[in-house]
């Protein structure tokens, strides 16, 4: 019997870990922000101070869902990716539509602009990356 399905390449090889690190670096910057924030501020702008901490923790799975590079972590790092891309534009849409709604920024406010907008551009990479290093059948090829 033949199998008929190609390998997948793993999501934690090749450019996949440039994207765990970059995911890690994030986790560390949004964690050390939000629980700064939370710490000293947290009554000047709960929403947002939350908002940087639901990033951060996003960022921490994403990171190891995609170094875990088995079908469970391809989900979990699916599962981040898309609610990360849909929070991302949300609050981005919403920090420039109502600013009142956030009297401080978030790590999405603004589509990610306090970060050069790589919070923008990362859960679409990390979409694309999974998508690419996907496991195809021979339907697909």
């Amino acid at each position: 019997m033949v199998d008929t399905r190609a390998s997948a390449r793993a999501t934690n090889a090749g450019p996949g870990r440039l994207l765990i690190a970059v995911y890690i670096l994030f986790a560390i910057a949004a964690t050390s922000r939000a629980a700064l924030q939370i710490a000293t501020k947290f009554d000047e702008a709960p929403v947002a101070y939350l908002l940087s901490a639901v990033a951060a923790l996003i960022y921490i799975v994403a990171a190891v869902g995609l170094a875990r590079a088995g079908h469970a972590g391809r989900r979990v790092a699916l599962a981040c990716c898309s609610v990360e891309l849909v929070g991302v534009v949300g609050v981005g849409v919403l920090s420039l539509v109502d600013a009142e709604l956030f009297p401080d920024e978030t790590v999405w406010s603004g589509f990610g602009s306090g970060y050069g907008y790589i919070p923008l551009v990362l859960p679409v990479l990390g979409l694309l990356w999974l998508w690419s290093t996907r496991t195809r059948t021979a339907a697909d090829s």
